[in-house]
């Protein structure tokens, strides 16, 4: 399904929801330059037309408990579309889970999660991911500090 080309104003709307998606139409539609009518209008379109798919809370996970964050690479040794995926639905559903990534290259999944400590990563690692028969190679990363980027990327 091909979309159609956003044009700078549609550019401008996504840029300030981008930056802080509390922002209100009032707000946004003085910074683009349109009517608040006019400005809501388009920011529907651009959500029935799944350009604007959600908008998201961050969290600060240390708040609930989450002492530790990790990047955890995943490879499987089955390929099948159904192997693939019924891990990714399977994994995505557990509470530790922030993201899952499918991706191409030497690993198949990257994997961002929250866990209490080590303890719970280990047998979160044992239990959830090297458990499964598919799971062929697992590997962890710690990760120190996270940052968010707040300008819309340019394609």
């Amino acid at each position: 399904m091909s979309k159609r080309p956003l044009d700078k104003t549609d550019i401008a709307i996504l840029a300030a929801l981008y930056k802080d998606a509390r922002m209100n139409n009032k707000d946004i539609a003085e910074l683009v330059g349109l009517a608040p009518s006019t400005c809501l209008e388009r920011i529907k379109k651009l959500q029935s037309e799944l350009v604007i798919k959600g908008a998201q809370l961050n969290v600060d996970f240390q708040a609930l408990g989450g002492n530790i964050q990790v990047m955890i690479s995943i490879r499987l040794a089955d390929h099948s579309r159904t192997t693939i995926n019924t891990f990714q639905k399977q994994l995505a559903l557990l509470p530790e889970v922030i993201s899952l990534y499918h991706m191409g290259g030497e690993n198949d999944f990257l994997l961002h999660a929250s866990l209490g400590d080590t303890e719970h990563l280990r047998d979160f690692v044992f239990n959830a991911i090297t458990a499964r028969k598919e799971v062929n190679h697992v590997e962890t990363a710690l990760i120190y500090d996270q940052i968010n980027g707040t300008v819309l990327p340019k394609v």
